[in-house]
């Protein structure tokens, strides 16, 4: 599996997952920018984000289009995408997403993550 399929499917996980899958997939710290009402913005530890977690599959119907990968250094990559998804509640929702992850003992972690919102397609 390459670098790109590989953070993409842990990417993935991140919408479809539980708390559980989000502590085994995050940094110690992440930093995060969700500019929707209520949700989280700033630094915060794993087991803060992982407690945010009601359940797994919260999104349904998930395409990622557009997908874009940045290699800073061989253990910093960026990735970039649409996201199309369903909510749990059947609401559509559109955003642009942006992600950090970095490598540490052989995994790769996220470590920022970010959605900007926009009209669904």
């Amino acid at each position: 599996m390459s670098l790109e399929e590989q953070l993409f499917e842990i990417e993935r996980g991140f919408w479809i997952e539980g708390a559980e899958y989000f502590a085994a997939h995050l940094g110690v710290r992440c930093l995060l920018a969700f500019p929707q009402a209520g949700e989280m913005h700033g630094l915060f530890s794993r087991d803060e984000v992982a407690a945010t977690v009601a359940g797994a599959n919260r999104w349904r119907n998930l395409e990622m289009s557009d997908r874009q990968l940045l290699t800073l250094s061989d253990d910093v990559v960026m990735i970039s995408y649409k996201a199309d998804a369903t909510g749990a509640d059947g609401v559509p929702y559109s955003a642009l997403i942006g992600s950090t992850y970095v490598r540490k003992s052989d995994a790769w972690l996220l470590a920022s993550h970010q959605h900007s919102p926009v009209a669904p397609d």
